[in-house]
Order: C-alpha cells, then structure tokens, then sequence
C-alpha cells in the first residue's frame, strides 16, 4: 500500500526542485492532444550554436544518423531513415517541435524517432541509464531553437 502522506511529501518535493531549478522534470512535461509542449523546459531561450552542436553530436543527439540536413553539409553520413530537416522551422510551430524532441510517439503513433527528453517506461534497459534521459532539457531547447532556424 503506498503510504499517501509519502506520496505528497515526494511530490512537494518534486514540485520544489522544478521551481527551484527553473526546469521542468521529464515525468511532469505537459503533452497537448496533439503531443506539443508549450511551455519552456527551462525558461531559458534556447542557443542554436550549441542545438547544432547537440545535433550533430552521434553521443548526444545524433538526429544525422536518421535525418538529412541541407545546412550540415560537411557533416558525413546524413541518415535517410527520417524526413529532410531542411524547412523544419517553416513547417512545425515551436511547441510541436518541442513536443517532438521530448517523446516524438505523442505526435506520431509507431515511431522509431527515441523519445529525447523522458527518463521512464523504457524495456529492456541497461542499469546505468535508468532514470536518466538522452538530453537535458536545455538541450532539448538548444536543439528546438536550432530548428527554428531551418526555415525555407
């Protein structure tokens, strides 16, 4: 049975490191119908220098290895699994694209795209990633705001 007076003491206290770190945790991320996320993971404008960076990273976010990307040219081995990101900015608003970096299967039922931002609920994983996520949630705005700026 779980103890409720527990319950509301780890929520409180899950609720404090949110405010006082200014971050949203992965399992308290607000999903639309849609899977867009409105609200900033941070509160921290995103820098698009360092989402390329995150981008292009295969340790990090390693989106190349399944996407193209016209402006990453110099880059080798741009994936063809997923879709061009050329025109990404012009065609998905901020809070989907946002939606899409966190957990990508809230937007698209069936997806391989890996969820970037969630930290739970995953099968078969090694102990030393339990808990934790692909990127931190500046990253996730670091990456959002680089892709705004891939406009056509």
């Amino acid at each position: 049975m779980i103890n409720k007076k527990l319950l509301a003491i780890c929520a409180s206290a899950a609720t404090f490191a949110t405010v006082a770190t200014g971050q949203v945790a992965p399992g308290e991320v607000v999903f639309g119908e849609t899977g867009a996320v409105e609200a900033s993971l941070t509160g921290v404008a995103g820098d698009p220098v360092n989402g390329a960076s995150v981008f292009k990273n295969r340790k990090k976010g390693n989106c190349l290895a399944c996407h193209g990307n016209s402006a990453m040219l110099d880059q080798l081995f741009h994936g063809e699994i997923g879709p061009s990101l050329d025109g990404t900015g012009s065609r998905w608003s901020e809070a989907e694209l946002r939606g899409i970096l966190v957990n990508s299967k809230n937007t698209f039922d069936g997806t391989m795209m890996p969820a970037f931002y969630v930290d739970s609920g995953f099968t078969r994983i090694l102990p030393k990633f339990e808990g934790k996520t692909n990127l931190s949630a500046q990253e996730v705005e670091d990456v959002l705001a680089y892709l705004q700026t891939l406009s056509e």
